[in-house]
């Protein structure tokens, strides 16, 4: 039997202007392997270069999100990381909006993916880990420098050093998760959130994530003088001219990416 291509492993399926990508290894719990890392680069290439594509929502198959690294792959001495950083997206997700939608486990790199994403939406049954201590490992997937801008520095530290996992809830009253659903509506939910973005100009919306993600390395002189250039994008674009007619006519407006 062949190996899976990186297309078996991240299964991409367009819903209207959203991509659903789907981690595809549900024997395996998610984890990621090279094939997995590789699929999912090539979900978020598919996603910054269609103009069609406004957002991406990814889920886990089979009732888990990820449980992070593949150690059969790491012990076979695979790569998990691409030009875009671990797992294909730590270091450069997509500039379009990411949600995360997350049913079960969502643990080491698959917590440090749902990090990753702009948005999270989880049922009420997930959990939230970085349990790599306990087997000596070091969580470098950004989540020992994300997680501590999201939580107070002490929980965040309680989380790495114990390595015990969190409820989605715990994990919402923080503010780390945007929304809680019923077990098997995190998909649903998460589109749904999606469409809610999707009413806004889908250029605007690029441009404000990546002010806002690239924010956090620059001081506030820098941030005045860098925001210039990538809100130019939205303000120069036909969508601008197009939300601006249609507020005059008093009718939603038919963005096109561009």
């Amino acid at each position: 039997m062949s190996d899976p291509t990186p297309i078996n492993r991240i299964l991409t399926e367009r819903r209207g202007h959203v991509l659903v990508i789907t981690i595809n290894r549900p024997e395996a719990r998610n984890a990621f392997d090279s094939l997995s890392a590789q699929g999912l680069h090539k979900a978020m290439d598919m996603l910054d270069e269609d103009d069609d594509l406004f957002a991406g929502v990814i889920a886990g198959a089979g009732g888990t999100f990820s449980a992070g690294a593949d150690l059969k792959s790491i012990a076979r001495g695979e790569s998990r990381t691409t030009s875009r950083g671990g797992f294909g997206i730590m270091k450069r997700p997509s500039r379009k909006p990411l949600i995360a939608a997350v049913e079960g486990y969502a643990l080491g790199g698959g917590f440090e993916l749902c990090l990753a994403c702009d948005l999270i939406v989880a049922a009420r049954t997930a959990k939230f880990g970085l349990p790599e201590v306990r087997h000596n490992v070091v969580a470098t997937g950004g989540g020992l420098f994300r997680l501590p801008k999201r939580i107070p520095y002490h929980l965040a530290m309680e989380m790495a050093l114990t390595g015990e996992p969190r409820e989605a809830e715990w994990m919402a009253s923080h503010g780390v998760v945007n929304a809680i659903v019923d077990e098997g509506g995190a998909l649903d939910a998460a589109l749904a959130l999606a469409s809610s973005i999707m009413a806004n100009g889908p250029i605007a919306v690029a441009a404000s994530k990546e002010i806002m993600f690239m924010s956090s390395e620059w001081t506030e002189e820098e941030a005045w003088r860098n925001q210039v250039a990538i809100a130019d994008r939205a303000l120069s674009s036909e969508d601008r001219t197009e939300g601006l007619k249609a507020f005059a006519e008093k009718r939603k407006p038919v963005w096109k990416g561009r």
